[in-house]
């Protein structure tokens, strides 16, 4: 099983054939803001309502347990991405420091990862595009609205905010980081309008009891309660941050602007999440919005806003399609990188005059609409975390490993306390690995056992390092 262990050389893994590299075309205003529009999204706009569900007012410990792990995590892939600054986030340094086996399995989830992402964000974005077409008198039909879980039959509004992205990102790069870069200002202005007239109705007795289903998850009349089962789902509300690892061969300054990018838009991220999520709590007990579509908007109606709810609205409307941008941005860069190494057949990642992977772009589209349009929005958050999950894992054991293996390298970026940042990663992404419900984890386990025979099957014999073996 040599096979299974062979590794690309770190110094020449930026060695790619002119015509498959992609262009160096993004700053690092572009790489903050594909982070922020990757991260601020559906997990604030609507998880906060399934976290509070399960954690009570103690869903703001669930931020700061998930957030931790992602700051963690985040520290190791701005090492990680300035050390070998080229396309492929997780999948390429698990290919060069653990070996093709393993970065196999890790593109497999990372293409789980961001496909399922899309479509929970498209399934978010739907929620609140129907409840800002109702204020506004518009009816859409339940049947068109909702799949099957719901009572309908189709999400049709998901499936075409998801195919209007696609397009968008087949216009260019740069044009639609710059689109992306204008409508996170507009997200990050509404967070900001929430919090300052939610704030005026804080009243610290909606925070008691503070952690009714206490801090480890277990199941409570059939549901999985608790702070760490709120946080295994509110860390999607986190990541977000490696999108901008897979965008390190478009960076026009690699080594500047992908630490700026990656550690800039965690921590406008954290600071903008604990504040939203205490003027939630605050403003009123979380029962009262914890099971709404659109909890932040729901909020300031009860609270006698009813013209800014919708205003806000319409920014979710607006602005949530930039996280569906950033991870299909992403996911369409992992299959190229993949293809690139023939892991995946090579054809798909053939580029357009604009420097696009047109096949796998339309290929994401396709296979994130399918999701959207059928699956609820939690199963599919859940789903998206366990790959997420699995990649933090071996971006921090990678990130060990090249401390000890080969100090000697020069970076641009070092986390500091490696030790303690690795493995605060591999551990907390471990532990909320195992919050999940049992049938996420089945689910992953079938995903990876599928790509594995794929692996075996095609990639073990037809990758880039096979042919140099032979």
């Amino acid at each position: 099983m040599s096979f299974f262990t062979r590794r690309k050389s770190i110094e020449t893994v930026a060695a790619v054939n002119e015509a498959q590299r992609l262009h160096r075309t993004l700053g690092w205003g572009h790489l903050v803001a594909l982070g922020v529009g990757a991260i601020v999204g559906t997990g604030i706009y609507t998880l906060i309502g399934v976290g509070a569900e399960r954690a009570g007012p103690a869903v703001l410990v669930a931020f700061i347990v998930a957030g931790l792990v992602c700051v963690c995590a985040a520290l190791a892939y701005a090492e990680l991405a300035t050390l070998m600054p080229v396309s492929g986030s997780a999948y390429t340094y698990s290919y060069a420091v653990i070996g093709e086996g393993v970065a196999w399995v890790i593109g497999w989830s990372l293409v789980l990862e961001y496909s399922v992402v899309c479509a929970a964000v498209a399934v978010g974005w739907s929620g609140y595009a129907v409840g800002f077409l109702q204020a506004a008198g518009i009816d859409v039909p339940l049947a068109l609205a909702a799949g099957p879980h719901a009572g309908g039959i189709i999400n049709l509004p998901a499936i075409l905010i998801v195919a209007g992205v696609a397009g968008m990102l087949l216009v260019g790069t740069r044009e639609s980081a710059s689109v992306n870069a204008i409508l996170v200002v507009l997200k990050l202005g509404a967070l900001a309008a929430f919090i300052l007239l939610a704030l005026p109705a804080f009243d610290a007795g909606n925070f008691k009891p503070f952690m009714p289903y206490g801090f480890a998850a277990h199941e409570v009349d059939g549901q999985v309660r608790g702070v760490m089962a709120a946080a295994a789902i509110i860390f999607f509300a986190f990541y977000g941050f490696d999108a901008v690892s897979t965008a390190a061969e478009e960076a026009r300054n690699p080594g500047r602007d992908l630490t700026i990018g990656i550690i800039g838009s965690m921590v406008v991220c954290t600071i903008v999440y604990i504040l939203v999520a205490a003027a939630a709590i605050g403003a009123m007990p979380f029962l009262d919005f914890a099971n709404s579509g659109e909890p932040l908007a729901h909020v300031l109606r009860t609270l006698g806003h009813p013209g800014t709810a919708t205003l806000i609205g319409a920014v979710a409307v607006v602005a949530l399609p930039t996280v569906i941008l950033a991870f299909m941005f992403g996911q369409s860069r992992i299959f190229f990188v993949m293809a690139r190494d023939r892991m995946l057949p090579e054809r798909l990642g053939r580029l357009n005059r604009r420097g696009t992977p047109v096949a796998v772009t339309i290929g994401t589209a396709i296979v994130v609409s399918a999701i959207a349009g059928f699956f609820p929005l939690s199963e599919i958050a859940e789903l998206a975390n366990a790959g997420t999950l699995a990649a933090f894992v071996a971006v921090g054991l990678c990130l060990i490993i090249l401390r000890v293996r080969r100090p000697d390298l020069p970076r641009v970026f070092r986390a500091p306390m490696p030790w303690v940042v690795g493995l605060i990663a591999i551990g907390g992404c471990i532990y909320l690995f195992f919050s999940l419900p049992a049938i996420t984890q089945s689910r992953f386990l079938i995903w990876n056992l599928i790509g594995i025979v794929v692996y075996l099957a095609y990639g073990a014999r037809k990758s880039r390092l096979a042919g140099l073996v032979k």
